[in-house]
């Protein structure tokens, strides 16, 4: 390895400082380029020798690095080709083993894995006649007792400490060659100008940068290594959290036209003719929403609420309460099938509230119109000239929206469903349609934990839907183990036959379309999956596929119509409409009915394949069942083993039908940077050392401290090292990726 004694900063490429090879490598696998770059790069964990890594808990096809103790070696020849197959058996203190394979006459590594040396082994975990194993690991030996060869080896020199670091790795660039790397940075690194500022540290008992950085490499005790890393957490929450404060206080800023009740007008109507009573929730939000309304600056709230809580009636409150002020409401939901339910349902609930300009239309009444890319010519032109002339006050519609030529006479508030589902493009558009800034409300099902919304919606205030509305019945949940018990998805086809039979309707979903595909990934989206996934499971069930084979099997006689993201418009909506009215017994779709879709004769869904879709994906979908008098029941169908991860999870979502307990285990098992946006690019990002789960404490305190610095210093004019900090932690896509919310 080539290195320079020369003093190394956050910029010096590392080629200069471990050579050419290396740091073409390191630049290649893991897009570190920098010294700064690396060490950023932290340790995912820190093993202790002597302490077990748990070896029980690896799942099948996990990339890993453990530290484990060699058992025993076995020699033997291999029957398909000549040479010699090296077993070597390593365990941990969990009880745990692994059989490390190696091919070839390899007599120097059987006399190097001698029974009783701890190492670091990396690789992929497979599975052959049940027994766990690495084929071919990378590894390194650790010095142990006595023996102090490997001690004094520079391979294993990083590892002398009592805490081992274990890195985020790759195969070409196993975990000691990093720890190497960033040893040789050390030497000559020196930090930047600390970017907290001095009273900030005091306060939160903060130690410096450069002391934080040294030691979250090579710690020199437990102690000091929770310290470098509260330090670097606390870094990473500050800069996310001046960002959306600093947001919010230019959004605060903004001027926006005021849009005050008005006695009498449309949402009075509205009110007196609603067929149920307001839930205390929806009463509660709605005044707040009313309140923000009334004001001289946008609103930007996020509606959340569970499947059913009532957030359209909600929404369409607040959207009668602009209409009532002069102005237009537009909804934009995530599908046109949505978009169409939508419409329908707003039509029933204003009935002659929404009929402006035909018989029977109430006094003062509004007009609602749909805006979708499969409008015909006619119809379009005919919806725009209403939208353009300001007699639509309440629009509906998809993306389409978005189109030049969709001109609002007083864009006044604009309500987004499922949030998640559009970029920051797509909304900014929309807001540019209107003259000074609309009042913008997001809503979504997907309940959201409290650091979550503290911290990738924290330039919204939170509004929350808990209760639910009278005369929505209870879900029952139950994992059905196909492999493991086939006689059960028998027994659930006929429990789908005796819903029929009791004049109800089913869902089958599947995670995939079927047909030809386009490659991609099956994990519960409409993209076609590979043929087979890494670990050589079949390929996830299909629409197109699954439909016929119930048609003609337990299911024989039945209505059954399909539903998917591939279907022309019309189509879906036919489909839709069909089921909805109850033409169709039994409807076989992908995840296009997760939001929205309401069926309240729907009784009963089996999801197919239940292990590829996430938690909370699962308990949209279960949302759609159970939305009449009648009780829901959802068999989440699995071939996933008991005691694997992939069936507690499904465990878990069967065992409550509380969405927030569910979001808590979603997050759980979700990657952090996912939640913060670090792979919506593709790139790597600076944020990965801050937990939304266990940092709650943390975040709390770092959005207070950024709440005073930006009343203090809105745009950080005073404090230059820590705005280059919060740009270089939350560059320009991770903070388009937090302006979702």
């Amino acid at each position: 390895m080539t290195t320079t004694s020369e003093p190394a900063t956050v910029d010096t490429p590392l080629k200069k400082l471990v050579g050419e090879k290396t740091a073409k490598a390191l630049a290649a696998h893991l897009d570190l380029h920098t010294a700064g770059d690396l060490v950023h790069h932290f340790p995912r964990r820190y093993d202790e020798r002597g302490e077990h890594t748990d070896i029980r808990s690896l799942d099948v096809g996990e990339q890993v690095t453990v530290l484990a103790q060699v058992r025993r070696t076995d020699v033997r020849p291999m029957r398909q080709r000549r040479g010699k197959l090296l077993e070597v058996t390593v365990g941990d203190d969990s009880g745990g083993v692994l059989t490390c394979t190696f091919f070839g006459n390899q007599a120097w590594r059987e006399r190097e894995l001698r029974p009783g040396r701890w190492g670091l082994f990396a690789g992929k975990v497979t599975e052959f006649r049940g027994k766990r194993q690495l084929n071919g690991p990378e590894y390194v030996l650790l010095g142990e007792g006595g023996d102090g060869e490997a001690a004094a080896n520079e391979e294993v020199e990083e590892f002398a400490g009592a805490l081992i670091p274990v890195y985020p790795a790759a195969a070409a660039v196993p975990t000691w060659v990093i720890a190497r790397c960033v040893r040789v940075v050390l030497d000559t690194f020196t930090p930047p100008e600390d970017p907290q500022p001095a009273t900030v540290r005091a306060t939160r008992n903060l130690i410096d940068l450069g002391t934080a950085l040294r030691e979250i490499h090579r710690p020199s005790s437990k102690e000091a290594l929770y310290r470098a890393r509260r330090r670097l957490k606390w870094d990473e929450a500050f800069a996310v959290q001046l960002t959306l404060v600093q947001r919010k206080h230019r959004a605060a800023a903004w001027p926006a036209r005021s849009r005050p009740p008005r006695p009498g007008g449309l949402l009075d109507a509205f009110d007196a003719r609603l067929p149920y009573e307001l839930t205390g929730g929806q009463r509660a939000v709605g005044a707040e929403i009313a309140a923000d309304l009334s004001t001289a600056h946008p609103m930007h709230r996020l509606l959340q609420g569970e499947v059913g809580s009532g957030k359209t009636v909600v929404a369409l409150r607040a959207m009668l309460q602009v209409v009532d002020a002069g102005g237009q409401a537009a909804l934009l939901a995530p599908t046109e099938v949505l978009a169409a339910q939508h419409h329908r349902g707003i039509l029933d609930l204003l009935g002659p509230l929404a009929r402006a300009g035909e018989l029977g239309a109430a006094d003062g009444a509004t007009s609602v119109e749909l805006v979708t890319g499969s409008l015909g010519a006619a119809a379009r032109r005919r919806a725009l000239a209403e939208v353009a002339a300001g007699r639509a006050g309440i629009v509906l519609g998809t993306h389409a929206l978005l189109y030049e030529g969709v001109d609002f006479a007083d864009l006044g508030l604009v309500v987004v469903d499922e949030q998640h589902r559009f970029g920051v493009e797509q909304r900014d558009a929309l807001r540019a349609k209107a003259e000074q800034p609309p009042h913008v409300l997001v809503m979504t099902a997907t309940p959201i934990p409290r650091t979550v919304a503290m911290t990738v919606y924290g330039d919204l205030e939170v509004s929350a839907l808990t209760q639910l509305p009278q005369g929505r019945s209870p879900i029952a949940s139950h994992v059905v183990p196909a492999a493991e018990k086939p006689a059960f998805l028998d027994r659930a086809w006929r429990r789908v036959r005796e819903e029929v039979a009791a004049g109800h309707q089913a869902y089958v979903v599947c995670p995939r379309i079927g047909d030809a595909g386009s490659g991609g990934s099956g994990s519960g989206s409409e993209e076609e999956p590979p043929r087979e996934d890494d670990n050589g499971r079949r390929p996830p069930v299909a629409v197109t596929e699954v439909a016929p084979l119930l048609a003609e099997g337990p299911l024989h006689g039945l209505r059954i119509g399909i539903l998917h993201g591939r279907l022309p418009a019309d189509e879906k909506d036919a489909v839709m409409r069909a089921f909805a009215d109850g033409e169709l017994d039994v409807l076989v779709a992908t995840t296009v009915i997760e939001v929205g879709v309401n069926v309240p004769n729907a009784t009963v869904m089996i999801v197919l394949d239940a292990d590829r879709f996430g938690v909370s994906q699962l308990h949209q979908l279960r949302g759609r069942v159970g939305r009449g008098s009648a009780a829901g029941l959802c068999l989440l169908v699995t071939e996933a083993a008991e005691g694997s991860s992939a069936r507690e999870r499904l465990d878990a979502v069967a065992s409550t039908t509380d969405g927030f307990k569910l979001a808590e285990l979603d997050l759980e098992q979700r990657r952090e940077g996912d939640v913060l946006g670090a792979t919506q690019s593709g790139r790597r990002s600076h944020l990965r050392l801050l937990s939304l789960l266990r940092d709650t404490d943390l975040i709390r305190d770092a959005r207070a401290e950024a709440i005073a610095l930006v009343e203090d210093d809105p745009e950080l004019a005073r404090h230059p090292a820590l705005a280059a900090s919060v740009a270089a932690l939350v560059d320009a896509e991770r903070a388009e990726y937090l302006e979702k919310g």
